[in-house]
């Protein structure tokens, strides 16, 4: 019985764990798709772009697996009170699919980390293109581009030069952010833009990538590693539960 009340115990922490690591999850996936169009809605403008667009689609994945694990923190906890063998069976079941499925996750966040700088180079010729026939042209494309600086700090894809020839550079003018905190009465133009030397969104972008990379490979493992204990309580409590019967 000590034995038992031991397990419910550790039973109820793992999957306290993996409850409040599913709600984080949930939030992430939830803010990555709603701050999606900061940067990848740019994309849609540019040619050759649909591989590195695909990576909105893991916001959809980590709202059904912070979903999952809000469910599965649940019924482990119902499974250990009630010593039910189909909701510790279920649960084991469960939880042994989503590890697998965070486990893959995992490692094509950290794969995706080292290519995402060479998938962005990739389309910097794209990028610089649709720039110079499109900004100030096309009001979707410039509002994105527009609010993608103010957000990072940045000033096109590499630097101000990127404007050079576009629509919006007939004046002489650049977009505001490049000039940062110097602009002038006259407006963003040539000299003040290359005194203030604004770095480009490519830099801002990549760090960005990367470090939200590590931040959710880094939650992975210490969700697999709560779900591999609640795994093993639960077979324990799986196996009591048919001798006790």
């Amino acid at each position: 019985m000590c034995c038992s009340g031991f397990l419910k115990i550790m039973m109820f922490i793992f999957n306290g764990g993996i409850f409040l690591a599913g709600a984080v999850i949930l939030g992430v996936g939830i803010w990555v798709q709603v701050d999606r169009n900061s940067f990848l809605d740019i994309l849609d403008e540019v040619e050759d772009a649909s591989s590195l667009s695909q990576l909105v689609n893991v916001s959809y994945l980590l709202i059904a697996v912070g979903a999952v694990l809000l469910v599965i923190g649940f019924l482990g906890c119902c499974g250990a009170i009630r010593e039910s063998k189909c909701m510790l069976l279920t649960f084991f079941s469960i939880v042994l699919i989503i590890f697998l499925i965070e486990v893959a996750g995992a490692i094509v966040l950290f794969v995706f980390k080292d290519v995402a700088g060479e998938l962005l180079q990739e389309l910097e010729k794209n990028v610089q293109k649709t720039i110079v026939i499109n900004y100030g042209k096309n009001e979707k494309l410039t509002s994105v581009w527009d609010n993608t600086m103010e957000e990072l700090k940045c000033c096109g894809y590499r630097n101000y030069t990127d404007f050079t020839g576009s629509p919006f550079n007939n004046g002489g003018l650049y977009p505001a952010p490049c000039c940062n905190s110097t602009i002038d009465t006259n407006g963003c133009k040539e000299n003040t833009a290359k005194i203030a030397d604004v770095d480009g969104c490519f830099d801002k972008l990549l760090q960005l990538i990367e470090d939200n990379a590590l931040v959710i490979a880094g939650v992975a493992m210490g969700i697999a590693a709560l779900e591999i204990a609640a795994m093993v309580v639960s077979m324990v409590l799986y196996c009591k539960a048919g001798k006790d019967r």
